[in-house]
């Protein structure tokens, strides 16, 4: 076994070079404080918010309803993101977000828009109207665009392709479909206990039964499509700046048209829901499961197909690229590492896996000649992690 790299690790600072230090703004610290400060504001205005709305006893009756499939939601996310499983970090700002951030400007401004529709047209049957079929689609799935393109811009490093926009989108979305499930069956359980109603035939079974049974992938279904036009942009070359802008716009659209369908089933008379829900909803939530799990599969194929060439080289052994390019050889490999090495071990595994799919997809996006100018400087990094934790890779994989 080789006791050094096949090649010397990248370069630092040439002796005397001089450092330029960001702007005080432009530093981790400060931005991380930011956004956590945001969220956290955001987060407790729309407590309030649901709170006045609901009642305390609607909203904790809200809340423990609204949290059910939560887990459900988020697990189904990141198993589609396990090839490249992107950080939690991101993750859970995207979820904080949608929760948050985004639930809190729909609020707001579906408030306002549909006030000042009802003032202007002395018309509140219509207002209410046109709030839910043309204002909310346009105001809640650019709010929870938002986070996908700031994860879009901000952390590039962890957004290559299609999945990672799916994940971001789905975990935005679950937060923000949670916030709004709470509001609303905590004013359906407020209705209940002004009317009396209990049992199956309660508002907040009937609600219950729509919103967290029947549709709880609504509000992912439809961000899903914005993320699907980021991940896609993430795919194109640099240089092709107007398909990387043109095509997070056209799924953001889709999205609006999907959700604006949506909810306005509600006005298509008796049967509207259940026929958009059987033509519409289901067969378009089946199409995107397949082309994420056929995407999911091809990733796996770029990584068995990519990595042979490092092998070559003397990176990895000439069994990894193939333990590397499926998903049960690396679960199987995390397990044995675990085993005959502890949690450290196996958290070792798994970062090479991270970082070997992230080098296959690298070297994909070369040989496209869709890399960037640092292309050179990210491979060798990534190489050299690998490096680092061959010891406890290699014999579990």
């Amino acid at each position: 076994m080789a006791s050094s790299p096949p090649y010397p690790p990248h370069p630092g600072a040439a002796p005397g070079s001089t450092l330029r230090h960001p702007h005080w703004w432009q530093r981790p610290a400060v931005r991380y404080g930011a956004m956590v400060t945001l969220l956290a504001l955001s987060g407790l205005v729309i407590l309030a918010l649901v709170r006045e709305q609901t009642g305390t006893q609607g909203f904790l009756v809200g809340l423990g309803l609204a949290v059910l499939p939560v887990p459900l939601l988020l697990a189904a996310f990141r198993w589609l993101g396990r090839v490249e499983p992107g950080p939690w970090r991101n993750l859970l700002f995207a979820f904080a977000w949608g929760a948050c951030a985004a639930a809190l400007i729909a609020i707001v401004a579906n408030s306002f828009a549909t006030r000042w529709i009802a003032t202007t047209t002395a018309d509140p049957a219509g207002a209410d109207t046109l709030g839910a079929t043309v204002i909310a689609p346009v105001v809640e799935e650019t709010a929870k665009a938002a986070a996908v393109l700031l994860l879009f811009l901000f952390r590039r490093r962890d957004f290559h392709g299609i999945l990672d926009g799916v994940v971001a989108a789905g975990f935005t979305a679950t937060g923000f479909a949670f916030t709004e499930n709470v509001l609303y069956l905590g004013n359906a359980f407020g209705t209940d206990q002004l009317t009396g109603g209990s049992g199956i035939a309660s508002v907040t079974a009937a609600t219950f039964f729509v919103r967290v049974v029947m549709s709880p992938f609504a509000h992912p279904l439809f961000t899903v499509l914005t993320g699907i036009g980021f991940g896609a942009a993430a795919l194109a070359a640099e240089r092709q700046r107007v398909r990387r802008v043109l095509l997070p716009l056209a799924g953001l659209l889709l999205a609006m048209g999907m959700h604006a369908l949506w909810n306005g089933s509600a006005t298509l008379g008796q049967f509207g829901f259940i026929a958009v829900y059987g033509a519409f909803m289901v067969p378009t939530f089946g199409l995107l499961t397949w082309l994420v799990v056929w995407t999911r599969q091809r990733e796996l194929r770029t990584v068995r197909t990519e990595l042979p060439a490092y092998a070559v080289a003397g990176w990895l052994r000439p069994s990894e690229p193939f333990a590397l390019g499926s998903m049960r050889a690396r679960r199987l490999a995390r397990k044995f590492a675990r085993e005959h090495g502890g949690r450290p071990a196996a958290r070792a595994v798994s970062q090479y896996e991270v970082y070997a799919t992230q080098l296959a997809f690298l070297r994909h996006r070369g040989r496209a000649g869709k890399a960037g100018a640092d292309f050179v400087t990210r491979e060798r990094e990534l190489l050299l992690e690998l490096w680092h934790r061959r010891a406890a890779a290699r014999p579990a994989l």
